[in-house]
């Protein structure tokens, strides 16, 4: 594209004061043009094959389909770039596994949105000998793939943002609606409910052993038996948990082994 053309920009959020943000951000900027809003999936996939953004600031969690199935309906007649905006901290790691160019994790602010802006924007306007085609294929080939575990965690820590690798991990206990991740030497809290993180992880690697833990099994210590055939299971980094009866089975179909 040249630079007297303006950028196309789609905007697909179920939330309408989401969507609404995003306009106002963008709407003292020239150089771009929001070609449609959006409030489903369904919605945005007819969307971008008949208009044809060039770039889509997407919402991940939609009811019915969501961010990352918009993206299987991708062909390469219509190959945009792609902001995701998301609640989760999570979503984010995905976001980058399927080959976003950025994401946009709610409740964002005006510096946060201007950077994820102009970085795409210049991108845009220097697109040229099939950057944005081999974009496209990457993701879609990721896509294909099927779905991927964690590999790593987004965690907020003392006004600071960082990727704890899943490897590090020895055990999560469950606070609600929160998780908190423990690895080798300290806590993390993580906004992620237990049952939907467990769906997340390798199931070879991390085995839920109570409604309110998960261990990765290469970080056990020691397991001791406890009361009413329980176990007391002791990590590497200290940590005493309890293997409950209603999971020992779960337990047993990763470890092999009758306890």
């Amino acid at each position: 594209m040249t630079n007297a053309r303006r950028i196309r920009a789609l905007v697909v959020d179920d939330e309408p004061l989401a969507r609404e943000m995003i306009r106002e951000m963008l709407e003292n900027d020239s150089e771009v043009e929001i070609v449609a809003e959006c409030a489903n999936g369904r919605e945005a996939v007819d969307a971008i094959k008949s208009l044809k953004p060039d770039l889509v600031f997407l919402d991940i969690q939609m009811p019915e389909l969501g961010g990352f199935e918009v993206l299987e309906s991708f062909d390469r007649e219509s190959t945009p770039y792609i902001i995701f905006v998301t609640a989760y901290d999570q979503y984010a790691v995905r976001a980058f596994e399927v080959h976003a160019f950025d994401y946009l994790l709610k409740p964002f602010d005006n510096e946060r949105f201007d950077a994820a802006w102009h970085r795409v924007k210049e991108q845009i306007k220097l697109d040229q000998s099939g950057e944005r085609e081999r974009h496209i294929l990457a993701l879609l080939e990721e896509l294909k793939s099927g779905p991927r575990h964690l590999e790593r965690l987004v965690i907020k820590n003392g006004g600071r943002v960082f990727f704890l690798n899943v490897a590090d991990v020895h055990c999560i206990e469950s606070e609600g609606n929160y998780v908190r991740v423990y690895d080798n030497q300290k806590g993390y809290l993580l906004r992620e409910t237990i049952s939907s993180l467990e769906e997340q992880l390798d199931p070879r690697q991390f085995r839920r052993i109570h409604r309110s833990a998960i261990v990765k099994i290469d970080k056990i210590k020691e397991m001791q038996p406890w009361f009413h055939g329980e176990y007391r299971v002791i990590m590497e980094n200290g940590k005493q948990l309890t293997l409950s009866r209603n999971y020992r089975s779960n337990f047993q179909g990763a470890v092999g082994n009758n306890i």
